[in-house]
């Protein structure tokens, strides 16, 4: 099953900063906007209440002292809020005496409201009338057992909360923003050192074994830098041991194989003055002796590779010529050499890496593959070269194709093969230090491809 991608820790910290600056501001918007809304209501409500208890006087003393003017006096003389009216009702019978908005029934007020002041009491209630918000003031007039109601229009209040809720809105996302600004900032300021980290890493990886971090001015991270570098001086001693210890024991062997070598030939030359059985061990052990001559070359020269005590020697060569003349040297002289349209023939290389490349690519199809079949030339992208050696042998699976460029690796079709198992070791160190790489993939008509790219001019 395929593990799920999550998002990138820079990613989850900007996040987690946005969310809190959103649950933060989504609360004191809340907050702040229920608290100007009851301000407002409560202002509105008590404004409302007391210009009701005033008008209510006038209209009292107005019907006192002209009943019959009290129609006159809604329409000229009571002064409502501005898009308000107000409606006198007879409480014993809910018959409207007078108003000042025609429009307005009594059953356009909130009934719970009316029953109450008919019955001798005073209210106020939230209503919509005709669409409109209104806060609706009824008072019981004793003298006259009369109710008067006068309603005031929420439209100017509804505008400032609306205004208020805006501002806050406009005020939350922009807190937001600056929240996740901050969060980003905060993330790459934090992962920087383990970028740094991450970098020394890829270095050492890659070779760089005198790769270390610098102090930093945190303690924690300081501790962080100080346990790598820590790290980095273990490995690299141990590297550097073990390779001196591979280029040590290489190279204390060459004396005496250089001497078994020698023996070894002498009695190969006396063959037919021993007995057969003894001339079938004999081949034996010369067959042996010189695997194990070329095996402990083969370690000197990775030894080399691994210290770079080799050193990069460029010339302006023919690379046709020069391949062709590496396959007769070891063995293939009539090996054809395709070259594709467009390829240039003139390069800049080192002939001595190249010919250990094309040459363990050639051994190596002759001891693994029955023999190089074809050798391609061909131009690559961003000025390279590729040189591919084909083979007729059973080819690479697919899950060794890396494994096999390893030291001492070999294929499952190549175990019971001859060879020392560091002829493909050395292609890939070699095409490593020219600025190139190595791999293998299926040939056209079956087989093996061994492919290496090449810079066209190699750096000194």
């Amino acid at each position: 099953m395929a593990r799920q991608r999550s998002l990138r820790l820079r990613t989850r910290v900007t996040l987690f900063f946005a969310l809190i600056a959103l649950f933060a501001g989504s609360v004191l918007i809340g907050v702040t906007y229920g608290f100007a809304r009851s301000n407002l209501l409560a202002r509105e409500d008590s404004s409302a209440r007391d210009q009701a208890i005033v008008n209510a006087s006038q209209v009292r003393e107005e019907y006192t002292a002209a009943p019959g003017q009290i129609g006159s006096f809604f329409d000229a003389d009571l002064r409502t809020a501005d898009g308000g009216f107000a409606s006198l009702l007879a409480a014993d019978t809910s018959t409207q005496i007078a108003g000042s908005d025609t429009r307005v029934r009594i059953d356009d007020y909130p009934a719970s409201l009316v029953d109450t002041v008919r019955r001798g009491g005073n209210g106020r209630q939230y209503a919509v009338i005709n669409g409109e918000d209104y806060v609706v003031v009824g008072l019981y007039i004793g003298a006259h057992d009369a109710a008067y109601f006068e309603a005031f229009p929420l439209s100017d209040t509804e505008r400032t909360l609306r205004s208020i809720l805006t501002a806050l809105a406009l005020g939350g996302l922009g807190g937001l923003i600056l929240a996740s600004l901050f969060g980003f900032s905060t993330s790459r300021r934090l992962l920087r050192p383990l970028s740094r980290v991450a970098d020394a890493a890829e270095d050492i990886a890659s070779g760089g074994l005198d790769t270390r971090l610098v102090e930093e001015s945190d303690p924690d991270l300081d501790r962080l830098a100080g346990s790598f570098n820590d790290m980095a001086d273990a490995v690299q001693t141990r590297i550097e041991r073990e390779a001196r210890f591979a280029s040590d024991v290489s190279h204390e062997l060459r004396s005496p194989i250089t001497a078994l070598t020698a023996a070894v030939e002498v009695m190969d030359g006396r063959r037919e003055e021993v007995p057969e059985r003894t001339r079938q061990a004999l081949d034996v052990v010369v067959g042996q002796v010189r695997r194990f001559d070329s095996m402990v070359i083969d370690l000197l020269e990775l030894s080399r590779l691994d210290a770079g005590a080799t050193d990069m020697n460029v010339e302006r060569l023919d690379i046709v010529d020069l391949t062709r003349r590496i396959a007769g040297r070891y063995g293939a002289p009539d090996v054809p050499i395709s070259v594709a349209p467009r390829t240039r023939r003139e390069v800049s290389i080192d002939k001595v890496r190249y010919e250990r490349i094309v040459g363990n690519l050639i051994e190596n199809a002759k001891n693994h593959g029955g023999g190089a079949v074809e050798i391609q030339i061909e131009p690559a992208r961003d000025k390279r070269i590729r040189i591919a050696v084909i083979d007729d042998g059973p080819g690479v699976a697919q899950g060794e194709r890396e494994r096999i460029f390893e030291r001492f690796a070999r294929g499952s079709a190549a175990r019971h093969r001859i060879g020392t198992g560091l002829g493909l070791a050395l292609v890939a160190e070699h095409s490593s230090a020219m600025g190139g790489r190595a791999w293998v993939e299926d040939g056209k008509f079956g087989g093996a491809r061994f492919v290496v790219e090449l810079p066209m001019a190699v750096d000194a």
